[in-house]
């Protein structure tokens, strides 16, 4: 049987058992979303945002990219972040990353190419603004893994200045931005820092690793 096919009977399998212990799933699903979290996480595929926070289907409003990047000139991140806030209100945003990224290994090695290296250079600068710090660990993993929570701090702060984000701090909203990192070793999230319309982005600079 091939492969694709077998994603086909799981889905299958997956609506009979909703429907049977739930037989009102489907009408509720129809009837529209309203997601209490917008997440931002890396396309990495061990990393599924709904399997490990165990979020039912309506729970997660989901962008994911090669890098849990945020870049102002995405349409399609800013058109998400942009109806998460002003259409679904949503009051908490998780920018979130994972140990072991191979896109924080690329942009170390520079080994991308063709349009994931473009894709890239927001990684690359980040890794140019500590490298002093992160050349200076004792091993390949170390270097990889700090890179990763600096990546996921440079991305709260470049979401935090996006204007459905600036515009949501100014009006007053309750809105939260949370960065957190995914630890492939133990299945945790671990958080590592947040900003709201309070916090002093000039006062994050020095960053706590939460890597045990």
């Amino acid at each position: 049987m091939k492969e694709s096919q077998q994603l086909i009977l799981s889905n299958m399998a997956w609506a009979a058992e909703q429907h049977h212990f739930d037989p009102d799933f489907f009408t509720r699903q129809i009837r529209g979303q309203r997601p209490e979290f917008l997440w931002i996480g890396c396309s990495d595929s061990r990393v599924a945002p709904d399997q490990i926070t165990q979020s039912p289907p309506g729970g997660l409003y989901i962008h994911r990219n090669i890098g849990n990047l945020v870049y102002g000139s995405d349409l399609n991140l800013m058109a998400v972040v942009q109806y998460a806030i002003d259409v679904l209100e949503v009051n908490d945003v998780i920018l979130c990353g994972h140990y072991g990224c191979s896109g924080i290994v690329a942009a170390l090695d520079d080994s991308a190419k063709g349009p994931t290296h473009d894709w890239l250079s927001n990684l690359r600068t980040v890794y140019d603004d500590h490298r002093a710090e992160i050349d200076a660990l004792p091993d390949r993993e170390s270097k990889v893994n700090r890179l990763v929570e600096y990546n996921v701090r440079a991305q709260l702060i470049h979401l935090a200045a996006t204007p459905p984000v600036a515009g949501a701090f100014a009006a007053g909203r309750r809105l939260t931005l949370h960065g957190w990192v995914y630890d492939l070793r133990d299945g945790l999230l671990k958080p590592l820092m947040d900003i709201n319309a309070a916090s002093d982005l000039r006062a994050l600079a020095k960053l706590e690793s939460v890597l045990l």
